[in-house]
């Protein structure tokens, strides 16, 4: 079983960095490019679409791991997983090609995490957890797609959350989750590679969206098996739930047309106030590093404190995004006024 694992983590990387590697070519011949612009944070045309190879790896190996390692999982789980995410990933594929309406999305995102959802309902949870799980669910995929904007980013936040979850599924004894969780990790690896600053291709719908998906599935998953472990998972994707979350809250509280294209998330904040992709990366990095990281491990360690923990983590993040943020806003209008006089 170890050979299978370490046989499944490897393809799950190569897969990944062959499959982008051809998606580059693929997007300049189809004209699929995302171009500079007032909304955007790159400078030249970058070809999009990239995440397919995310996707075509976890398909490749992570049913394999759910089904044949120890603590395997049922086929009726493992299926609807499989179907949820080429849902997700063919809509996304679809919409980087040629855009889609929003309704048509969001109709399939609610299929995709329904039909998820009702998988697990089957093996031990209570009917009204469905419209929550929906809700999760519908909402990670967004946020990811949110979060995805500079060089490297969220491919670096999915290898981290990743290798996180395979830590929390070890630690109860769960082989089969732990080896899926670490394929993912890898498939983000491989599609890192090209996508770190400066990017040579974008993610896409077909990846932000599908990683977004992943994640709800892993932290449901992970749920089921022992409720206590929601409130580590959920710290170790704070950052990002705090960043989308609070942009998505304030533009609402603005009037502004929140659906819309912006550059108002706090890493796109540091770009345009002067950090480079890397350096904006490496902030997120080490936050989830030293702040996020250790508290998920403090309340793996004491499961009858997770949920104070996790109060304390989110509280901890949006205190630092609030200040953050009224500091490059506060650094932005300076330099506006200078350039004026």
């Amino acid at each position: 079983m170890p050979l299978l694992s370490l046989w499944l983590i490897l393809s799950a990387l190569l897969l990944a960095v062959a499959l982008t590697r051809v998606a580059i070519g693929y997007a300049h011949r189809r004209g699929m490019l995302d171009q500079p612009g007032q909304r955007r944070s790159h400078v030249i045309p970058t070809p999009r679409g990239g995440g397919i190879g995310i996707v075509a790896a976890v398909l490749a190996s992570v049913p394999l791991a759910l089904l044949k390692l120890p603590g395997a999982w049922p086929a009726s789980v493992v299926i609807s997983f499989v179907v949820a995410l080429l849902l997700v990933a063919l809509v996304g594929w679809w919409d980087d090609h040629r855009s889609l309406g929003v309704l048509l999305r969001f109709a399939v995102q609610l299929v995709a995490a329904g039909l998820f959802s009702a998988s697990l309902l089957g093996h031990g949870l209570a009917w009204w957890w469905l419209p929550l799980l929906i809700v999760a669910g519908c909402w990670s995929i967004n946020l990811h797609n949110f979060m995805d904007g500079i060089d490297g980013l969220l491919a670096q936040q999915g290898i981290f959350v990743f290798v996180g979850f395979s830590l929390m599924a070890a630690s109860v004894m769960q082989p089969a989750l732990a080896c899926a969780s670490v394929c993912m990790a890898a498939a983000c690896a491989g599609f890192w590679l090209y996508n770190r600053s400066p990017a040579r291709i974008f993610m896409g719908d077909v990846g932000s969206g599908s990683l977004g998906l992943l994640a709800f599935a892993m932290t449901a998953m992970l749920w089921q098996i022992r409720k206590e472990l929601l409130w580590p998972a959920l710290i170790l994707c704070s950052s990002f739930v705090i960043d989308a979350s609070l942009t998505l809250l304030v533009r609402v509280w603005r009037g502004r047309r929140w659906y819309n294209s912006h550059r108002e998330h706090l890493y796109q904040w540091m770009v345009r106030t002067g950090q480079t992709h890397a350096q904006t990366g490496a902030y997120y990095l080490g936050w989830n590093l030293f702040v996020a990281l250790p508290l998920a491990l403090f309340a793996m360690g004491y499961p009858r404190m997770a949920l104070p923990i996790c109060i304390v983590a989110y509280a901890a993040t949006s205190a630092a995004w609030l200040a953050l943020k009224h500091r490059l806003l506060r650094r932005d209008l300076h330099k506006v006024r200078h350039v004026s006089q």
